[in-house]
């Protein structure tokens, strides 16, 4: 980190020179490697470490970002001079700029986010043999036809410094393993997956339950059909059950409401969800893959309450959208080193029910569980919603056979005000959020 953190400081001081009145400056580092498998063949094997700079700086209200790889003197002195030039271009911006020294994070404990493993690496070796594991176990299901099973490992540094005076960083490692197991032939072929990660490898479950799992889902498809078409009650399994909040996060992020483009634009202290339930950030989870010291403009993360008792309290912001729309940033910056921060939610808790999904299931009666959902047509504006799924058709509160090829449509504002969560959320997730019941949804199929 110390390599990292010299950089940092030898960008600003280059930034300086070139004659920028405030800058900051990202460094990233990290290493990754994985293995995949397909048809019992190693299919291809990667390995990838990269050295990353990124400057960004601010003359008046103008700014401008510049990147790089390499990390020699000449080059960054040759990159401030560049990002200073472009500036002086930039089209004026009278909210960009550097956190006030007063706002900037001071004191984090590393140690109790638990971000990163102090542990080697895996070898090559060892990751090829749990995707091997996992399609092994996915392939010993009786009619499983091919499976594709991956395994991975990255670890990862980051810096940032400001001319404000901040100045920190973190690490950060994770595990992966995933298979998608297929069944069927031709037009009659379904697949589904399973796949699990973690920032320790003690975490994981074995890769054997993984391709399990991968191969109970994919012979759960077969024989998909389209289902009936016209309005019923939804249930949206676990697995895709967070796109809904993050819809609704996405709806009170803070550039879309400086833009004037949410339909939640005149919602801040209304209800947006049912009175039973809450929405929590919080970036301080421990061992959890989204969890942060601080932010991308080095303020400090904190909990916070984004709805609560169904009442949206707050917008997600980073310091230029707080500036345009008169507020306090909430710490949500996020960035990378060759664009200026954006604001951005991490670590949402849904608050949970009671219920089983069994027990959604029970309650909906007749309608659609869904497990897999492609595409999207959402109006930002409007809230209007429409997306591609597959799932089950469920009869009597039970699962009857498996369907596909179907749409469903709705509006967010009213789809939101009517979940009703089970309690089956992962808690190792960022992002935990439980199935979801949703009455009244228009079901285009057959």
């Amino acid at each position: 980190m110390s390599r990292l953190a010299s950089l940092t400081e030898a960008l600003l001081s280059a930034a300086k020179q070139a004659g920028a009145e405030a800058a900051d400056a990202m460094a990233l580092s990290g290493t990754s490697q994985s293995i995949d498998i397909r048809a019992g063949a190693l299919e291809q094997a990667e390995r990838s470490e990269a050295t990353e700079i990124g400057l960004r700086v601010l003359i008046g209200g103008r700014q401008a970002c510049v990147s790089a790889s390499d990390t020699s003197p000449a080059t960054l002195a040759r990159l401030a001079e560049r990002a200073v030039a472009m500036a002086r271009e930039a089209p004026e911006d009278p909210y960009a700029g550097l956190a006030a020294p007063d706002q900037i994070a001071r004191n984090w404990d590393l140690a109790a986010l638990q971000l990163v493993e102090d542990a080697e690496e895996p070898s090559a070796a060892r990751l090829e043999a749990l995707a091997r594991e996992a399609e092994a176990a996915a392939m010993a299901t009786a009619g499983i036809a091919q499976v594709e099973a991956s395994a991975g490992y990255g670890r990862r540094q980051v810096h940032l410094s400001a001319s404000n005076g901040f100045s920190g960083g973190y690490e950060r490692s994770s595990h992966s393993v995933s298979a998608v197991a297929f069944t069927g032939s031709g037009t009659a072929m379904e697949r589904d997956y399973a796949g699990e990660g973690r920032i320790f490898a003690a975490d994981m479950p074995s890769a054997t339950e993984i391709g399990t799992l991968a191969a109970e889902r994919a012979l759960a498809r077969a024989g998909a059909t389209k289902p009936k078409t016209g309005t019923y009650p939804v249930v949206f399994d676990e697995r895709v059950a967070s796109s809904l909040i993050g819809h609704l996060t996405s709806a009170i992020n803070g550039a879309a409401i400086a833009r004037g483009s949410s339909w939640l634009l005149h919602d801040l202290g209304k209800q947006v969800l049912p009175a039973t339930l809450s929405l929590v950030e919080d970036p301080l989870r421990p061992r959890i893959g989204g969890s942060r010291p601080f932010d991308g403009e080095g303020l400090p993360s904190a909990r916070r309450m984004v709805v609560e008792n169904g009442i949206l309290l707050g917008w997600t912001l980073d310091l230029a959208t707080a500036r345009k729309l008169g507020m306090q940033s909430t710490g949500n910056a996020a960035r990378g080193t060759s664009s200026p921060p954006t604001p951005s939610s991490s670590n949402l808790d849904l608050t949970l029910g009671s219920a089983s999904r069994a027990d959604l299931l029970r309650d909906m009666g007749t309608g659609l569980l869904i497990t897999s959902m492609i595409g999207s047509t959402i109006n930002p504006t409007t809230g209007d919603y429409s997306r591609g799924a597959s799932g089950f058709w469920v009869e009597g509160g039970e699962i009857l056979y498996p369907v596909n090829e179907c749409t469903i449509a709705g509006n967010l504002r009213d789809m939101l005000l009517r979940i009703i969560p089970a309690n089956d959320a992962r808690v190792h997730l960022s992002t935990r959020v439980p199935s979801l019941l949703v009455d009244g949804m228009i079901l285009a199929g057959a």
